[in-house]
């Protein structure tokens, strides 16, 4: 004869499945990416080894300072995050949780993904000369850029290419250097007429522009809100829009003339 099971029993027995699953859900994989602060790489020098920005066919000048292009580090497209990595990592500044989608394109292969990315790099360093060459009003037949930098995906240092190009052949326009010898850093696409566009992932990169020793953060100006959100103390935030407009702005740091936009 079957005896009646007790209900702290029922409950224990009915528990055990909810348990499993509930352990299951925790282990699944989630469309999430984890991102956190990545390197730096001072556009006016060498990263790896390599110089990043070599020109010929005009007069070059030596620098100081730096202009540092920023990086976020993800989680592969091909990784598995759960829900116990997006609680670990949810509520720490440090760390952002995003939809993979917002990382990588969608319904790819990490070797598809790899080439979008460095397409979108290659595009981004021809819109970078070009936008600096039309700045400067030189002609691209008489002056090429080359720009090199490994291991670095996406077109998010359009900006600092551009800024870059312009302090090595122009600097201040008087002699002295665009940084005004300061650590600059920052992040933006930019398109070939100069307009700076949003990137993602900028309070993570004010957080590697000021571990690198940046005081002064170029973030796009629809950003801002964002860049404020994590901001490290001693980094100044200067808000763009134009190549131009981010040219006035370290001039005006540069020089003490002059406004400095903020956030």
């Amino acid at each position: 004869m079957l005896s009646r099971l007790t209900r702290l029993q029922a409950v224990a027995v009915c528990a055990l499945p909810v348990a499993g699953l509930i352990a299951a859900a925790a282990l699944a994989p989630l469309p999430f990416s984890v991102a956190q602060p990545g390197m730096t790489a001072n556009v006016l020098g060498k990263n790896q080894g390599t110089q990043v920005i070599t020109v010929s066919g005009a007069p070059t000048r030596e620098t100081n300072g730096q202009l540092r292009m920023t990086t976020i580090e993800a989680t592969g497209p091909d990784a598995d995050v759960t829900l116990v990595d997006v609680v670990d990592n949810w509520f720490r500044t440090d760390r952002a949780v995003m939809p993979r989608d917002a990382v990588y394109p969608t319904g790819n292969s990490v070797k598809e993904i790899e080439q979008h990315n460095a397409e979108q790099m290659q595009q981004s360093q021809d819109a970078a000369t070009q936008a600096a060459l039309n700045y400067l009003k030189l002609s691209d037949k008489d002056v090429k850029v080359t720009l090199k930098l490994a291991d670095v995906g996406g077109p998010s240092a359009g900006l600092l290419f551009s800024l870059g190009i312009i302090d090595k052949l122009h600097g201040d326009g008087s002699g002295g250097d665009l940084t005004g010898g300061r650590t600059v850093a920052g992040t933006g696409t930019i398109d070939t007429d100069g307009t700076v566009g949003a990137v993602g992932g900028v309070a993570l990169k004010t957080q590697a522009a000021r571990r690198d020793g940046a005081t002064v953060f170029l973030v796009p100006k629809d950003e801002c809100a964002e860049a404020k959100s994590e901001l490290p103390k001693g980094l100044r935030l200067v808000p763009v829009t134009t190549l131009k407009g981010a040219v006035n702005s370290l001039l005006a740091l540069q020089k003490g003339k002059g406004p400095v936009p903020s956030c």
